[in-house]
């Protein structure tokens, strides 16, 4: 498993452990990812997702994972965000469709 986050993209960077005399030895900068389940109110189910500390941040400032992927554009998410943006889409418009129970026809 890609050590990546699903919301933010970001992944483990390389870098160096630099010492007091100034030595310089290879390190990798590893992304602080948690196994975090957001509720998605338009399917009405959990969705599991790695995330990284801020892309956790990012989705609770936007409001919740439904409000965070529609408010994103395709470009800035990455494959896994994509996948299940497409049925929160496609849910929200037909909710969207339904939602007083009977349509006017004038």
């Amino acid at each position: 498993m890609a050590r990546e986050c699903d919301i933010t993209g970001k992944k483990v960077m390389s870098g160096n452990n630099v010492s007091h005399a100034n030595n310089k030895s290879r390190r990798t900068f590893a992304v602080n990812l948690q196994q975090a389940s957001f509720l998605s109110e338009t399917l009405n189910t959990k969705v599991r997702m790695r995330v990284s500390a801020a892309g956790l941040r990012t989705v609770e400032k936007n409001g919740g994972i439904d409000a965070f992927l529609s408010s994103t554009n395709d470009r800035k998410l990455t494959a896994a965000a994509r996948r299940l943006k497409r049925p929160i889409e496609k849910k929200s418009c037909c909710a969207h469709d339904h939602r007083d129970g009977h349509h006017h026809h004038d």
